[in-house]
This record gives structure tokens, C-alpha cells and sequence, in this order.
């Protein structure tokens, strides 16, 4: 999958302490398919970045190319989340 970067996405996720390459890799990584959200057109993707961390990544398809994806939110869980995750893992 590719991913489209921009300075307000970029900037958006580094707010929450996510780099663009680490939300990459948990969506790259996530188990398939991704579960999606209410909004039929946003996905959402739970798994651990390459340091080991439990992230949370919402994105968008491109809708001229559906193997680009534009991630609009990224931010690690809280606590209560990864125990929910750590119990669906096993």
C-alpha cells in the first residue's frame, strides 16, 4: 500500500507523538481486513508500531487509487485499550 503525506496529516499525527513511518507500519502490519468505522469510507486499524507500541490509525482510500491510503488520525492507545487489544490477541 502507499500512503500520501501532507503537512497538515503529518503534522496532525506528530501531534500525537506518531511518526509518519510508524503509522505506516501498523497499517502494513494490521491483521486484514480492516475493520471499519461508521463512516463507510474510513478504516481503521489497531496494531503495534515497529518500537512495540499500541497505535490506532484512521485513513482514507484515495478514490482514484484504492492503494493509497491518506491517514488522517494516528495516536497510541490508552491503557484501557490495550488491555482490550492484548485480550483479542490472544
Amino acid at each position: 500500500m502507499l500512503f500520501r503525506w501532507n503537512d497538515w496529516n503529518v503534522e496532525h499525527i506528530v501531534e500525537h507523538g506518531v511518526s509518519p513511518e510508524e503509522a505506516e507500519w501498523v497499517v502494513e502490519h494490521a491483521r486484514r481486513p480492516y475493520p471499519q468505522l461508521r463512516e463507510k469510507s474510513k478504516w481503521r486499524v489497531v496494531g503495534r508500531g515497529h518500537g512495540g507500541r499500541w497505535l490506532q490509525v484512521v485513513f482514507v482510500l484515495d478514490p482514484e487509487d484504492e492503494d493509497t491510503a491518506y491517514v488522517i488520525h494516528a495516536r497510541p492507545l490508552t491503557d484501557r485499550e490495550k488491555k482490550r487489544e492484548r485480550r483479542r490477541v490472544r
